[in-house]
C-alpha cells in the first residue's frame, strides 16, 4: 500500500513505478491488483504522456461537471466526483511475468483524482 497526494480536484497520476515497487521479489509470475478504496479516485491503465493525462482529466471533468444538477450535491457537494470514479473503475489487475508488470509498450498504471486535493491510499495486492 501507498499514498497518493493530489493538489487539483480533478488529476491522473502515474503510479507505475510505485506499484512495480509492491510486487514482492519472490513472486516470477502471478496477478497484481491496484485497487483504492474510494468512491470518488479511480486507477486505469492508460498511457502517462503529459498532454494526455492532462485530456485525461479535462475528459473526466466534461463527462461529468462540477456544475450539473445532482441530487446528492445536496448532501456532499461532490456528485460528479462520483460519477468520474464510477466510469473510471477503482481497480485493475496486471500480468506478473518473470517478477515484473506485464504491461504493454506504452501501458501505465494511473490513479486518477476526482475529488481533491487530497491524500489517497492505493492498494496493492499480488497473487501467484
Amino acid at each position: 500500500m501507498f499514498s497518493v497526494e493530489t493538489d487539483e480536484r480533478t488529476e491522473v497520476v502515474d503510479v507505475t513505478d510505485r506499484v512495480a515497487e509492491e510486487v514482492p521479489d519472490d513472486v516470477e509470475s502471478g496477478l497484481c491488483t491496484v485497487f483504492v478504496r474510494h468512491t470518488t479516485a479511480g486507477v486505469v491503465v492508460q498511457e502517462a504522456e503529459s498532454g494526455l493525462l492532462d485530456d485525461i482529466a479535462a475528459f473526466a471533468t466534461d463527462l461529468a461537471p462540477s456544475d450539473g444538477d445532482y441530487r446528492h450535491d445536496r448532501i456532499d457537494d461532490n456528485a460528479d466526483a462520483h460519477l468520474r470514479a464510477t466510469l473510471l473503475g477503482e481497480s485493475v489487475s496486471v500480468p506478473v511475468e518473470d517478477g515484473e508488470l506485464a504491461l504493454g509498450t506504452w501501458q501505465s498504471v494511473l490513479f486518477v483524482e476526482c475529488d481533491g486535493p487530497r491524500t489517497r491510499r492505493v492498494e496493492v495486492v499480488v497473487t501467484e
